[in-house]
């Protein structure tokens, strides 16, 4: 597929909103104009930074800037699509989806260049604060590929659990707590989520083999956990 080939669907798009469109003005693929209001519009057959490069040097022109992209189908999205979207809508940068059916071609105009409000997310700051206050060492390394594992607050507790029930025959949660455990105790011994414990009678737990084995794969918290109960 060729860039000109979006040409005449956003071409059309722009004229039957009332726009007078031309193209290749000053390097840019469209220019539309109605009375004072203009539109620039760059093409690409496939999103890339080198497209958002573009799109931010034409925002010195007009604020309204969109950028086109092609997809096949009534239901296909470019890769990425709603980290794209964010992207650019931070940015103030329109997107217009050019839509190749069957019969027919369909420009979708699914984001305009309005000003960005900045929103934060209370709850997931917060998740973010729990996670880190809530972890008693760091045993990951930033930047590992995703199918490392990842040691979360909750593994953690788990391991520490574990590893004081590998003391002793049995333990409740309330002694576990005493011990220095969190508020996830019951939960975790509950759920059971990596089946390392099994309740033995009502309120009280072990640890399985399957705990036991585990607790050997994880050397370095084992070894901050001894130090710490020293």
């Amino acid at each position: 597929m060729n860039e000109t080939e979006l040409y005449r669907p956003v071409v059309a798009y722009l004229e039957n909103q009332g726009y007078r469109v031309n193209s290749e003005v000053k390097n840019c693929d469209i220019t539309a104009r109605r009375d004072e209001d203009l539109i620039i519009v760059e093409l690409k057959t496939r999103f890339s930074l080198a497209l958002v490069y573009q799109g931010i040097n034409r925002k010195k022109l007009t604020s309204a800037v969109y950028v086109a992209v092609p997809v096949m189908g009534s239901k296909g999205y470019p890769p990425h699509y709603r980290s794209l979207k964010d992207l650019l809508r931070r940015l103030e940068i329109g997107l217009l989806l050019v839509r190749f059916l069957k019969t027919k071609t369909r420009v979708e105009p699914v984001l305009h260049p309005l000003p960005f409000e900045k929103r934060m997310s209370p709850r997931r700051r917060q998740m973010i604060l729990r996670e880190i206050d809530s972890r008693y060492g760091e045993f990951n390394t930033g930047g590992s590929p995703s199918d490392v594992e990842k040691m979360t607050s909750y593994k953690l507790e788990a391991i520490r659990l574990a590893w004081h029930l590998s003391r002793v025959e049995t333990l409740s949660p309330k002694e576990l707590r005493s011990l220095g455990t969190g508020d996830k105790t019951q939960r975790i011994l509950s759920d059971n989520f990596y089946g390392w414990f099994n309740r033995v009678s009502k309120g009280r737990y072990e640890l399985d083999d399957s705990g036991r084995k585990a607790l050997a794969g994880y050397e370095n918290v084992v070894t901050l956990l001894s130090k710490g109960n020293d």
